[in-house]
């Protein structure tokens, strides 16, 4: 038998979810190793946390320690101090990982740019991203989602930096600060955005599926993928595995994430969650059209001095790992 090994830190930060352990099939040179497994608590995060409960990752004879963050590119901060050997994020987070730490992509997981978008205060009656001139924009900085909207989306609708107050706060902060009306608007993701609307506490102004797909990245430390190759192919066939049943078990994946977020206390009825998580798409993979997104992304983090340099795909994305997956 294997377990999820978790701190008594770790278990409060992940809302005190019990994480399953299970039996099956081992992958040489996988048994040995224990992955620790970076995951974000809000919707980019919940694939990464139907895996930790599927079985699948046992299956392939793998033990993880999973550490929950509210953001993704606190999961890169994570590894970059090689705290964390594996988790997910967007483009931006992942270049900027790469610059900082040599971090590398092992796989797509998913693309969630519906999920991302601008949420305004209902009672404000604001239409248009130029009205947030002057207002309290609550944004976890640093985060892609934050990146994306800052630098590119909220210029391109009239709404330049320094026009607004950036409130630095973390995703599951952001619905009670509009509640409380110390915010005006907040930059989040899925459920909250869904939840806020629900509650009638806010309105979606904008989505990010116009300007970006958003896909999120299963990214590695070059420590680990060198020392444990045959682990990494192991995890990701247990990806694969979790692939097949978002496609033909949708239901049985809704309930377990969903127990996730009802277990922590948000009041979400089932339909509410179904629109959130349907704004998700899972297909881990390597699309073919990868390099010129992620370039364009790197020009900006470069003008925006954010990294040094565009980095080498051919080194950034390790596309082999995956290969071997897929052949089974």
């Amino acid at each position: 038998m294997t377990i999820h090994g978790v701190n008594r830190r770790q278990m409060l930060a992940a809302g005190g979810a019990t994480l399953l352990a299970g039996t099956g099939a081992r992958s040489a040179g996988a048994a040995e190793v224990t992955i620790r497994q970076g995951y974000q608590t809000n919707i980019w995060g919940m694939p990464t946390y139907y895996l930790m409960k599927s079985g699948y990752l046992e299956k392939h004879g793998l033990k993880t320690e999973d550490f929950a963050v509210p953001s993704g590119n606190l999961t890169m901060q994570q590894m970059v101090a090689r705290q964390v050997d594996l988790g997910t994020y967007a483009g931006p987070s992942f270049i900027i990982g790469h610059d900082k730490g040599g971090l590398v992509a092992i796989a797509q997981i998913e693309t969630v740019g519906a999920t991302g978008a601008m949420v305004v205060r209902k009672d404000l009656g604001i239409k248009s991203m130029a009205e947030l001139k002057g207002k309290k924009i609550a944004n976890q900085t640093g985060s892609s989602i934050g990146n994306i909207f800052v630098d590119q989306v909220c210029p391109a609708n009239g709404l330049k930096k320094g026009e607004f107050q950036e409130v630095r706060m973390d995703v599951n902060n952001m619905m009670a600060a509009m509640a409380a009306k110390t915010v005006d608007a907040m930059i989040n993701v899925e459920p909250y955005n869904a939840i806020a609307e629900t509650e009638g506490i806010g309105t979606i102004l904008m989505n990010l599926s116009k300007y970006d797909k958003v896909p999120v990245f299963m990214a590695a430390t070059p420590d680990f993928v060198q020392k444990n190759p045959d682990a990494v192919v192991a995890y990701l066939k247990a990806w694969l595995d979790a692939k097949k049943d978002f496609k033909n078990n949708p239901k049985k994946v809704s309930d377990v994430i969903y127990s996730f977020f009802t277990s922590k206390g948000y009041k979400m009825d089932e339909k509410t969650f179904q629109a959130a998580m349907g704004r998700v798409e899972v297909d881990p993979g390597f699309p073919t059209d990868l390099v010129p997104y992620l370039t364009h992304h790197a020009e900006v983090l470069v003008q925006e001095k954010k990294i040094k340099a565009i980095p080498d795909w051919k080194i950034a994305l390790r596309t082999d790992f995956m290969k071997k997956a897929q052949k089974g």
